[in-house]
């Protein structure tokens, strides 16, 4: 674009290149740095150019530092502009001309390239192009903040970026560690907001510079997406996401407990997750095994309780960080799931939800017992249940067939008693946990039992619920002959189980059991027992506990 005029009267400009976006344009006493090649008219001769030198020309408009026709020919630039200035000689050096260099009457031509452009009554420019719509803090004076960004001069040349260095800008707000435009325009940002900051050369390196890419007196451009920040003097901020109705009891120091989380920065980006392991995490509360902002957060919890638990660095991994997990001086965000937690020191609860009215008969060691059961994780999790099977579960109590815990829980019980019981982990599977039960579990009981069959001591195959015939052999002899076959001895022993005068060990068959008796008794193994045999006396205690029963 030209602005033709008689060049004897007033400057000519062509303005042959002009960028699409100019958000100011130089006006009367703004301060501009800008590039030029000065030539003659006449001959196109070079009579000086900044390029030449290195170093932009800085000056004001409009205050005589410059020729009247610059003043003029450089009112309403925009950086990155490009014109050509035809000045007259009455608007540059007139008919002296200086310095030997400028003749008389000489038209000047300058090709101008603008660099940049400010004004003394200038502020930090601010524009903000990215708000979460969530913003519970904003970056204070004191703050310690973590940011990304881009930092380039009016004309767009990068001069710096954190990007490029693959690391965050962390630095506290209002000490004086920030050039001043950079420190006020950082003030009242959130985290995850993005803004433009536009920073005056007054506000930035000034007249110095700084380095090789920052010029003397360049206005910089900072594009800047806050990371984190948080107060030096910030505690635990802990968030109540969700609480169970029931909840007797509350996490406390000692306690172990089992908790699913999500780790995030403050801008939302994930480190961690036990989610993504499937597995919880495991550990014992306030005894420094894990950050102390966690240790503190993990007190007071129910079981099935979430909660947001956010943890300022000076709680949590400080100036060092992890690796390349946790970066320096990071706020992390921690949102849990309390799956369940035991004291070492627990017994196994016991609560009976239904007793029956006669109650005279009840669980103990030795006995017989078929139960129906549901077993649970704290969170409801289903494990196992006798509804799977087509029959109730059987055990022998104090046989070790069963976790200790569920012993305890099945003891002193009645026929259709139903209980609930909970077992801590020392009660049960303990730390490595059991083929679909998690490692530290604490289990969650549904018992009812179903049928009791009164047991024996270990050891014996049969006891007398009384006293037993004395003498015993003509008891047994129940024809008289002085020998008693397996079938007599049978015979005998199963009428005694009948008229509740003894009984069997449960569970195992009658059959086996009379015949194992007999095997023990028939001592010299011709088929039947005479009352010798019956009476001997043995050494060996094994061989006296099979022989004792009767």
């Amino acid at each position: 674009m030209k602005c033709d005029s008689d060049m004897s009267v007033d400057v000519v400009i062509d303005r042959y290149y002009m960028p699409r976006f100019c958000p100011r344009e130089v006006q009367m006493e703004d301060f501009i740095r800008y590039h030029f090649n000065g030539t003659f008219d006449a001959d196109g001769k070079k009579f000086d150019s900044s390029h030449d030198r290195g170093k932009a020309f800085i000056s004001q408009v409009g205050l005589g530092r410059l020729i009247m026709g610059m003043d003029r020919g450089l009112h309403g630039m925009c950086v990155n502009e490009r014109r050509r200035i035809i000045v007259p000689p009455h608007l540059a050096y007139g008919s002296i001309g200086t310095g030997g260099v400028i003749p008389p009457d000489a038209v000047l031509v300058y090709d101008v390239l603008l660099l940049d452009i400010w004004h003394t009554d200038d502020k930090v420019q601010i524009r903000i192009l990215r708000k979460p719509a969530r913003c519970n803090r904003v970056a204070m004076a004191s703050y310690f903040i973590r940011y990304h960004y881009n930092g380039t001069l009016l004309t767009g040349e990068s001069f710096d970026s954190s990007y490029s260095r693959n690391a965050t800008d962390d630095t506290y707000l209002g000490q004086g560690n920030l050039i001043k435009g950079l420190d006020e325009g950082l003030l009242g940002m959130c985290v995850g907001e993005t803004r433009v900051i536009i920073v005056p050369p007054f506000l930035a390196y000034g007249e110095k510079g700084h380095g090789t890419k920052v010029p003397p007196q360049a206005t910089l451009v900072f594009e800047v997406l806050m990371i984190d920040l948080f107060n030096p003097k910030d505690d635990l901020i802990v968030e109540v996401k969700e609480v169970p109705k029931d909840c007797t009891r509350r996490t406390a120091v000692g306690d172990y407990i089992r908790y699913h989380y999500n780790g995030t920065f403050q801008d939302g980006t994930a480190f961690d997750s036990s989610y993504q392991r499937n597995s919880t995490y495991n550990t014992y509360i306030g005894m420094g095994y894990v950050i102390q902002g966690m240790d503190k957060a993990l007190q007071g919890l129910c079981i099935g309780e979430k909660r947001r638990i956010i943890i300022p660095p000076h709680m949590a991994y400080g100036e060092e960080g992890v690796g390349d997990l946790i970066p320096s001086s990071a706020v992390l965000v921690f949102d849990i799931h309390v799956i369940d937690f035991h004291n070492p020191k627990d017994p196994v609860q016991i609560q009976v939800t239904h007793k029956p009215q006669e109650c005279n008969t009840t669980s103990v060691a030795d006995d017989l017992i078929h139960y129906r059961y549901n077993c649970s994780l704290m969170d409801g999790t289903l494990l196992y249940s006798s509804d799977q099977f087509n029959s109730p579960a059987i055990t022998t109590l104090g046989a070790n067939k069963v976790i200790s815990g569920l012993e305890e829980g099945l003891s002193g019980m009645c026929v259709g008693e139903r209980r609930e019981v909970v077992i801590p982990p020392h009660w049960g599977h303990g730390e490595n946990g059991a083929a679909g039960v998690p490692r530290s579990a604490v289990l969650f009981f549904q018992l009812e039992l179903v049928e009791l069959q009164k047991g024996v001591p270990e050891g014996y195959m049969f006891v007398w619920l009384g006293d037993g015939p004395d003498p015993l052999f003509p008891a047994i002899d129940l024809d008289g002959d002085k020998q008693v076959p397996l079938e007599e001895f049978s015979a005998f022993i199963t009428l005694q189980v009948k008229e509740g005068n003894g009984r069997l060990r449960p569970g195992v068959d009658a059959d086996s059991i009379i015949k194992d008796m007999f095997n023990n008794q028939d001592r010299n193994k011709d088929g039947k027992i005479s009352a010798d045999e019956l009476t001997v006396q043995v050494d060996d205690e094994s061989e006296q506990a099979k022989r004792d029963e009767l």
